[in-house]
């Protein structure tokens, strides 16, 4: 797989990170690179940065599959930052269009997942079942009225990274229900460079606490937790 190959990849997830109810992680799925995705993210860990340290950063790179993580992560942000614009108007001019659409969209992620379970048990139901029970706990959820400040932000984008990376389940829909999309979007928008940054922190803290987690249970228990997904 190319360096191209891998940004459109990345352009796709980003664009699908900024619509609620659409994973960035379902279009990692789909397009064959969830395994080595998680395997990148879960190798930012202490002997990188030992390996940075010591200055051997050409080892640090192999380490972390820079190779595969640069162009992605280019990718994603390039959408991010031109997407958000659009998104943003289309949200104060056309609300209902817009969730309708979002709508379909995870009705198609649903059925992307549900064919990645090769044999339906009577366990792979009960997964099933659970999952539908979480999300409608979730989805009906009132708005929360959450932590202020940077704080909050920070917070914010450690919950949110954690569903964006996870097939089926959106992180910036995460985000509305704490009552941060639009903030979020506006500052995408208007590039708050101080928000954006203390947000992406608490997304990589996020990241390299919840992929270790979640590549665990795909190792252990893959038909399990993608019928949970689903």
């Amino acid at each position: 797989m190319n360096a191209m190959g891998i940004f459109f990849r990345g352009v796709a997830m980003g664009a699908a990170d900024i619509v609620p109810g659409v994973s960035g992680g379902t279009i990692a799925f789909i397009s064959g690179i969830y395994p080595r995705l998680l395997s990148a993210i879960k190798s930012v860990d202490v002997s990188m940065f030992k390996m940075l340290l010591s200055g051997d950063i050409r080892r640090a790179w192999q380490y972390v599959d820079g190779a595969f993580l640069l162009p992605l992560l280019l990718g994603i942000a390039c959408s991010l930052l031109s997407l958000a614009r659009v998104f943003s108007w289309l949200l104060q001019n056309y609300p209902e269009p817009l969730w309708g659409f979002f709508f379909g969209l995870i009705l198609a992620s649903a059925l992307v997942l549900l064919k990645q379970v090769p044999v339906w048990r009577k366990r792979e139901l009960v997964a099933l079942v659970l999952g539908v029970g979480i999300a409608l706990f979730i989805a009906l959820a009132p708005r929360a009225g959450f932590v202020e400040g940077y704080t909050g932000v920070f917070l914010a984008g450690f919950i949110a990274i954690c569903a964006m990376i996870l097939p089926g389940i959106s992180g910036s829909f995460i985000l509305v229900l704490l009552g941060m999309y639009a903030t979020v979007l506006t500052a995408l928008k208007t590039f708050d460079l101080t928000f954006l940054t203390v947000l992406i922190l608490g997304a990589g803290c996020g990241l390299m606490v919840f992929s270790r987690i979640l590549h665990w249970l795909l190792s252990h228990f893959k038909s399990l937790t993608i019928a949970v997904l689903t």
